[in-house]
């Protein structure tokens, strides 16, 4: 059973939803993107989830919170207009062929 801690408004048909479920006995974070998949007699949004998101183990969390209190220090050093500390990746990218999610967005805004 999935327990929901959040969800984030993405757009008019999608969500970012934050939950812990378990998978084959282990409970997971998982962030993933919702659509709207129909409507329910009231007028109700159903969401269904897709296949784009992440699932972490629960022994992950304090790795992500690092993450995001390391992007909190970003954002607020970018809004005072410092220029924000960037460490050296431990593991190489390749962004020849973009980066994910990127095109979509920009096709999104341009209809």
């Amino acid at each position: 059973m999935a327990v929901l801690i959040k969800d984030i408004q993405r757009n008019n048909n999608e969500i970012i939803r934050i939950e812990v479920s378990e998978f084959k006995g282990k409970e997971l974070i998982n962030l993933r993107i919702w659509y709207v998949a129909g409507r329910d007699m009231d007028g109700t949004d159903i969401y269904k989830p897709t296949q784009k998101g992440v699932a972490l183990n629960l022994s992950e969390f304090s790795e992500l919170k690092d993450g995001i209190d390391k992007l909190e220090a970003y954002i607020k050093d970018k809004t005072s207009g410092t220029v924000p500390e960037q460490p050296a990746p431990v593991n190489k990218a390749d962004y020849s062929e973009g980066i994910p999610d990127q095109e979509e967005e920009e096709t999104e805004d341009k209809e």
